[in-house]
């Protein structure tokens, strides 16, 4: 068994390398649920249905005037845009995910004894294209 670094994760949105300025992510994948139980039963039976999925990262906040997350992002909420999952670093013979997600949100939070920071929320659009690079 190997286990593998976060740190080296890159992602990217909408052809932009985020990874600079990210220092958190989640990728979850699921699938809907169906009730099918009959007359009867003493229990549900249920049925899977389809796919469903959501992805959220976030880091530091960075005013950097291109580039950076707010710069790319704020540009792009309510669309459906390309994303890569690079949870190994980038690489030939490393692992990659490519899907499409529609940004729901993107958060700037200022604690007043810390530094700004912020987050993205997508839901996952289609399948999942899992390769190796």
């Amino acid at each position: 068994m190997s286990f593998q670094h976060g740190k080296s994760t890159v992602i990217l949105v909408s052809g932009n390398n985020l990874s600079a300025f990210t220092n958190t992510s989640s990728f979850t994948r699921g699938a809907d649920e169906h009730d099918v139980t009959t007359y009867g039963k003493d229990d549900h039976v249920v049925a899977g249905g389809l796919g469903a999925g959501s992805f959220t990262m976030g880091g530091t906040y960075d005013n950097a005037a291109s580039g950076s997350p707010r710069a790319v992002l704020e540009p792009l909420i309510g669309a459906v845009v390309a994303l890569v999952r690079r949870p190994e670093g980038t690489g030939s013979g490393k692992p990659q995910q490519a899907f499409n997600g529609l940004l729901k949100s993107y958060v700037e939070t200022s604690p007043v004894a810390d530094m700004v920071t912020w987050s993205a929320e997508f839901t996952k659009s289609d399948a999942v294209t899992r390769t190796t690079q």
